[in-house]
């Protein structure tokens, strides 16, 4: 079980503090923090919250908690990249794990597997663990998901990453460097002292891993370190988490060509057809709600094409345009 510092000993070490940055996450919270505090793990974990200007519940699940450590910041402080290199600071383990408020540790292995990769190399300096959609997902959601870490190695195995003589164009750089933070993992010194997140508007996971390969050094997938998470969206809002991502990426300096409409319409079919097999053969899907998404899915296949299209086209020396459809900004306060 974890293991929880006596008063006599609070100047020592712990193995790894997990840090949980929290924005309105009344809805997973204390499942996450019932899942934390009972791992499984040999040594010392203190847990972290992260606060920016909650008004829901959330501060009063952390003080059902009182051996969680609550550090809140203005909302308007809060950044991606910054609030995370925030955590490296205030923390005090030898490894630092990363959780979104919504990525809820599917087990009691889950810590123990995220940092077990770092012992097998020194340079291994960031670990990325697996993402399990929630079963209300929408199907596009779920099944992209699903491919995006099934690319990354089978589940029995972890997979370490680096960059070689065979990497010789942006787009496997940008698959060997691929990182998501809503469960992972770092060394706190590598942090603090190497390279930290940069302090972007969005992706700055990502603009992280390419940092590290690209100095040198190795990241690691650990698939036995699940969470459940995805996104509780309406499909507009899920309009505007594309614009977001591909506005992010597009910002740190990821090639993305501009799609044209003809694109759009072939990639949209092609969405369609491919995911309405996918329901079709979806043993989590009883019949009816099969029929339900048979008919419901093209519709989010035409959000995420016309958005897609859009973020690919916006001007990003135009600040208003890209406010009008960001996720991020219709959420600050």
């Amino acid at each position: 079980m974890t293991k929880s510092a006596p008063e006599s000993n609070a100047d020592a070490t712990p193995l790894a503090t997990v840090a949980i940055l929290t924005y309105n996450g009344e809805t997973y919270l204390r499942r996450i923090l019932e899942q934390v505090s009972a791992q499984e793990v040999d040594g010392e974990v203190e847990i972290l919250v992260i606060d920016s200007g909650s008004t829901d519940g959330t501060l009063g699940i952390v003080a059902e908690f009182p051996h969680v450590r609550l550090h809140q910041i203005p909302n308007g402080e809060f950044g991606h990249g910054r609030t995370r290199n925030l955590a490296a600071e205030l923390a005090r383990g030898e490894f630092i794990a990363y959780l979104t408020h919504d990525a809820v540790p599917v087990d009691h292995n889950w810590l123990r597997e995220l940092i077990a990769p770092f012992a097998i190399d020194p340079t291994i300096v960031a670990v990325m663990g697996k993402q399990v959609p929630r079963r209300g997902a929408f199907p596009l959601q779920k099944y992209e998901i699903q491919g995006v870490f099934r690319n990354f190695g089978p589940d029995f195995g972890t997979a370490v990453f680096y960059k070689d003589s065979f990497v010789t164009d942006e787009g496997i750089l940008g698959a060997i460097s691929f990182y998501s933070d809503v469960n992972s993992a770092a060394r706190r010194r590598f942090l603090l002292d190497v390279i930290p997140y940069r302090d972007v508007r969005y992706a700055e996971d990502q603009l992280f891993g390419k940092d590290l390969i690209e100095a040198g050094y190795r990241k690691a997938y650990a698939p036995r370190a699940a969470v459940e998470h995805s996104n509780d969206l309406t499909r507009d809002e899920y309009r505007q988490r594309i614009f977001d991502e591909t506005v992010g990426l597009r910002q740190i300096g990821t090639p993305i060509q501009p799609l044209s409409n003809q694109g759009r319409l072939r990639l949209t079919a092609r969405g369609i057809a491919g995911d309405s097999l996918r329901i079709l053969r979806d043993p989590e899907f009883s019949w009816k709600r099969k029929l339900y998404w048979l008919a419901a899915n093209p519709a989010y296949q035409v959000t995420k094409w016309e958005s897609y299209r859009r973020s690919t086209l916006v001007d990003l020396d135009d600040p208003e345009a890209i406010r009008a459809g960001s996720l991020e900004h219709s959420r600050k306060k």
